[in-house]
């Protein structure tokens, strides 16, 4: 999935890049508040960290403006702040989540992990589809009685289309969510990429999974 992180404290932001990148997630920054509400309102994300306490537009403003713009991408805060009223305030204005710095990775991947499943048929870490299993908190994948080995993309591309099962998912939408703004939309990795999941988790199995959908995109199907 692709995620905005708005914190302006470098070194934090910079981990926390990092540890989700090597999760398989897609990422995003902005260093200051209004650069954040430029890519909130502009560049499709299926979850935001933001921080309150920002420079130019505060954390609150920003979640404000893009809830009364209609935009419902999830928003998990992240700040320094621990009272109550802070985080009433913070739910009140539109926030799915709060955490408080400083905080464990590990926390931080489960509770979005529990955001991103939200809007889902999925409403555990694991996902069934007939007979392919996805521990989306360990990353194992598993058909049948085979484990099946994928790379951080492949499993990042698998997982969304798991996630979204039986829904028609173009190459543009696929693309947004496992790769950064800087990513070249007119590549053929998408492509790519389907071709050697089809390979891991079709190949030698009665049934498919991973449909095309001439003219459309693609489809895995429950």
């Amino acid at each position: 999935m692709r995620i905005l992180i708005v914190e302006d404290e470098k070194t934090l932001a910079d981990i926390i890049k990092k540890g989700l990148e090597e999760e398989g997630y897609a990422v995003d920054v902005a260093y200051n508040g209004e650069d954040g509400l430029f890519m909130a309102e502009n560049d499709p994300s299926d979850l935001i960290i933001l921080d309150i306490m920002l420079p130019v537009v505060d954390g609150m403003t920003i979640l404000k403006r893009i809830r009364r713009a209609g935009i419902r991408i999830h928003v998990l805060l992240l700040t320094a702040k621990d009272t109550v009223m802070d985080k009433v305030s913070g739910l009140d204005s539109g926030a799915d989540d709060y955490l408080t710095k400083p905080f464990l990775f590990e926390e931080l991947l489960a509770r979005i992990r529990a955001l991103l499943r939200r809007n889902s048929e999925v409403k555990t870490s694991v996902i069934e589809t007939g007979d392919l299993f996805i521990d989306m908190a360990s990353h194992e994948v598993i058909r049948g009685e085979k484990s099946i080995s994928l790379s951080a993309k492949e499993y990042a591309l698998l997982e969304y289309m798991a996630v979204n099962k039986n829904k028609v998912l173009s190459r543009t939408a696929l693309t947004e969510h496992i790769y950064n703004e800087d990513f070249d939309l007119d590549s053929n990795v998408i492509d790519v990429f389907i071709n050697r999941i089809r390979n891991k988790i079709d190949r030698g199995f009665n049934r498919r999974l991973i449909y095309t959908i001439r003219g459309a995109g693609y489809m895995l199907k429950g």
